[in-house]
């Protein structure tokens, strides 16, 4: 199975949603990918931001060797599920891939926690440490939900 996490930079919130589920995949002994990506091409070839490094560091993480990449049309074809962190970033990404956008595979990321909310991941970019902390919780939560859903 192939999984693509999507945020807007792709240095905040996807790279910390791709670290969490690596590592609980490894542990559930699961043969999945995944990756993560950025619908603006602002940080492409960038490390994660330092905050998320250091709060999935505290949490037995390394994502220090991610780069950010931009999300593709090609995606589409590429990945069995999407996960998206926010309405905004699937509004972008059906822009993106045109024609190729499929409703089936993509969804929000907290969908699998509760699909009768409709909640975005916050972004935690401009805030401090702790919003970062918050948003590992939340992610961490998130991926549980999607293996329990997936496997």
């Amino acid at each position: 199975m192939r999984i693509l996490m999507v945020c807007l930079g792709n240095i905040c919130r996807s790279p910390l949603a791709e670290g969490i589920l690596l590592e609980k995949i490894s542990r559930h002994d699961l043969n999945w990918t995944v990756e993560s990506a950025g619908t603006n091409g602002y940080h492409i070839g960038e490390a994660p931001h330092h905050l998320s490094q250091k709060v999935a560091k505290m949490n037995g993480i390394d994502i220090s060797s991610q780069k950010a990449r931009k999300f593709l049309p090609e995606d589409m074809d590429q990945f069995d599920y999407i996960f998206a962190m926010a309405k905004d970033v699937i509004e972008d990404m059906k822009i993106i891939a045109g024609k190729k956008f499929n409703t089936h595979k993509v969804s929000l990321f907290l969908t699998p926690l509760n699909a009768k909310v409709q909640r975005d991941v916050p972004d935690p970019w401009y805030g401090t440490e702790n919003g970062y902390h918050e948003v590992f919780a939340l992610l961490d939560k998130g991926c549980d939900a999607i293996i329990e859903k997936l496997k």
